[in-house]
């Protein structure tokens, strides 16, 4: 799975953040005091929830992102395979996997983009994470596990990564993620693994009124 983060991306529009964190969300932080387990069943628990939220099934759910204290956003989305969809107070995006309809609901407009070509959204192939680039470790609470990934030798981009899974469904609940030099916390919410292709049909009547842009052939 990619996904981007460089020095430039505090530049960015709030929307596209959490973009740039859908790549590891199977992930969440906290602390235990009980002993860790061995490795292999630590990568068991990742690869389990890894394919609830990025298997061919897709899945949505909510969020709530702190980027070192200073950007926060909170919204929904839902993937499927190259199908992507997002909401937030200001921005939402519908993406069938062919074009794209980024809304902004300030300026009231509805621009359409060929899939992969919107600048914000061409940040999901910057740093890199596959996961047999990390090891493993986990500590078992009553209800959660907490999951501990670290980056082995000279891999660039996350370095450490800790989570918080629920023990029965599975479902990531909060990550906790270190690139570069900075921490960003993500708390999930309403998480289910299934997605039907409707949601990402642009909903073209509710948003009639808006000034249509077609960005295509720029």
């Amino acid at each position: 799975m990619r996904s981007t983060f460089n020095q430039g991306d505090m530049k960015l529009k709030k929307a596209s953040i959490f973009l740039v964190l859908l790549s590891v969300l199977t992930l969440s932080s906290s602390w235990t005091t009980r002993p860790s387990t061995s490795s292999n069943e630590s990568r068991k628990i990742f690869d389990y929830t890894y394919n609830l939220v990025f298997g061919p099934q897709g899945s949505s759910l909510s969020y709530d992102v702190n980027i070192i204290g200073i950007m926060k956003v909170s919204g929904s989305i839902w993937h499927k395979n190259k199908k992507k969809r997002y909401a937030e107070s200001r921005y939402m995006s519908w993406n069938d996997g062919k074009n794209e309809y980024y809304v902004d609901n300030k300026k009231k407009t509805v621009s359409l983009y060929t899939a992969g070509t919107r600048k914000s959204d061409r940040y999901s192939s910057s740093f890199t994470f596959f996961p047999d680039d990390y090891t493993y470790s986990h500590k078992e609470l009553k209800t959660t596990y907490e999951l501990t990934i670290d980056a082995r030798k000279d891999v660039s981009g996350i370095k450490h990564m800790k989570a918080i899974i629920d023990k029965r469904t599975r479902a990531p609940k909060y990550l906790k993620i270190k690139v570069l030099w900075f921490w960003t916390t993500v708390n999930i919410t309403n998480f289910h693994s299934g997605v039907s292709d409707d949601v990402f049909n642009f909903p073209s009547e509710k948003f009639k009124s808006y000034t249509f842009i077609d960005e295509r052939k720029k």
